[in-house]
């Protein structure tokens, strides 16, 4: 439950730069799932909810002939478009600064729409409805998370495990130990039983489909400081004139556990839930 806080557009003010660099991939495969579950050859429209600096809407594109993305924040916007010009795919891409609320804004109907870690910042019972109706008869809406109920450690891999618990633990003490969001806060985190939401819009299913993780990654300091930027609650503009005395904080820290500035962790899997609209 969701709680103390209302949306707003600082919610991830100032991240956008730091996404695509801190954000774990998600799993090798997932390309190829969808297009096998979907039966995507190439054709039809897909409409990214939330869609971020492009990150899964530029990775599927090649199973679309048009990928339309939708996000709130400029800088996402922004970013997507710059990362779509270098892949040499703007002439198949358009990118709508709106909040999901604002659908369907004129974008026509669509094969799948695709919402990836963004759900939950939405009024969810009014999104799953609208984007119900803009998807074509048969349409499937696909709903892309890491799995969450899986533990993976850093243990045979050569460099040591990020230390996120000290992390968090930074971050609180800079920010205070309630999550932040945006200029509110979020003590009960954010909601979830998708389930009960997508199923009240009228939709069927859904199927499940995990695309395995587990894949070794190195990282960075850089990679690790730009991964606490992307975050919501750790966003760069929360801590005002102090970001500069916490970034360097987070550096002391990450050389305190690993003088060689590397560090070993896992992909995370990922959890695909495919819902469907009705086909007549």
């Amino acid at each position: 439950m969701v709680t103390d806080w209302e949306w707003d557009d600082t919610l991830f003010l100032g991240t956008a730069a730091h996404y695509r660099r801190g954000r774990l991939p998600y799993a090798p495969g997932l390309a190829d799932t969808l297009a096998e579950v979907l039966e995507l050859d190439g054709r039809g429209r897909l409409i990214d909810v939330g869609c971020g600096p492009g990150t899964i809407a530029l990775d599927v594109a090649h199973l679309f002939g048009e990928i339309v993305g939708v996000d709130p924040d400029r800088g996402m916007i922004a970013e997507a478009a710059r990362e779509a010009a270098a892949r040499e795919l703007s002439g198949k891409t358009r990118w709508v600064r709106a909040r999901a609320e604002d659908l369907p804004a004129g974008l026509g109907t669509f094969t799948v729409a695709v919402f990836g870690q963004s759900f939950h910042w939405m009024d969810r019972d009014l999104v799953a409805a609208t984007v119900r109706d803009m998807l074509r008869p048969g349409g499937a809406l696909v709903h892309i998370s890491d799995v969450k109920t899986e533990t993976r450690t850093a243990e045979g891999l050569p460099h040591p495990a990020v230390p996120y618990p000290a992390l968090d633990d930074l971050v609180g003490r800079y920010l205070g130990p309630v999550r932040r969001a945006g200029r509110g806060v979020l003590p009960q985190g954010t909601p979830g039983n998708e389930a009960a939401v997508f199923g009240r819009a009228g939709f069927t299913g859904p199927q499940r489909h995990v695309v395995p993780g587990g894949q070794a990654l190195e990282r960075t300091s850089d990679d690790v400081v730009a991964g606490v930027f992307s975050m919501s609650f750790s966003a760069p503009h929360l801590f005002g004139p102090r970001q500069d005395a916490f970034e360097a904080d987070v550096r002391r820290l990450l050389r305190e556990v690993s003088a060689s500035d590397r560090f070993s962790e896992r992909r995370p899997s990922t959890e695909i839930f495919v819902w469907r609209r009705d086909p007549r």
